[in-house]
């Protein structure tokens, strides 16, 4: 794990991975509750029985937005940023998916520092992440996260 403790540190990393986070597994359980959530309950990710017949997947497979939010989580499992006030996220860019989650797949995240800002003592860091599907050649999904770091002193 890469620990940051200021901008510095941060921007040493510019153009580097930081590594891959650890392997998780999305379970129906997990699609259940993101639905609950999001009050998104289309079939292809809440009823097996119709996805094992209809669905062109011949399972489940987890809403698109559900993967994206496991990049806090596996994010964190990469880099540990510490000395902090506050951490933001900022935004998503240049997202692009690249075919669904099944539904008892394992997947993880892949992440490298693309860009790097100093704004007024604000750290404004632009991580290009992948997420990762076990035994597939073409990810969930590609982008940059932008965060905003508010380091101590």
């Amino acid at each position: 794990m890469v620990v940051i403790r200021n901008h510095q540190e941060f921007e040493s990393h510019l153009g580097k991975e930081f590594g891959i986070s650890d392997w998780h597994t999305i379970t129906q359980e997990q699609v259940n509750q993101f639905a609950d959530a999001t009050l998104d309950h289309q079939w292809i990710h809440t009823d097996p029985d119709r996805a094992a017949v209809e669905s062109p997947f011949k399972t489940t497979i987890a809403h698109g937005y559900l993967s994206l939010s496991l990049i806090p989580y596996l994010w964190k499992q990469v880099v540990d940023v510490q000395n902090l006030k506050m951490e933001i996220n900022y935004g998503i860019e240049s997202l692009r998916f690249g075919q669904p989650v099944l539904v008892n797949s394992e997947v993880r995240l892949r992440v490298r520092l693309s860009g790097i800002l100093n704004l007024r003592g604000v750290t404004k860091s632009t991580i290009a992440i992948e997420l990762e599907i076990r035994d597939q050649k073409k990810p969930a999904f590609t982008g940059e996260a932008v965060f905003l770091y508010h380091f101590n002193g």
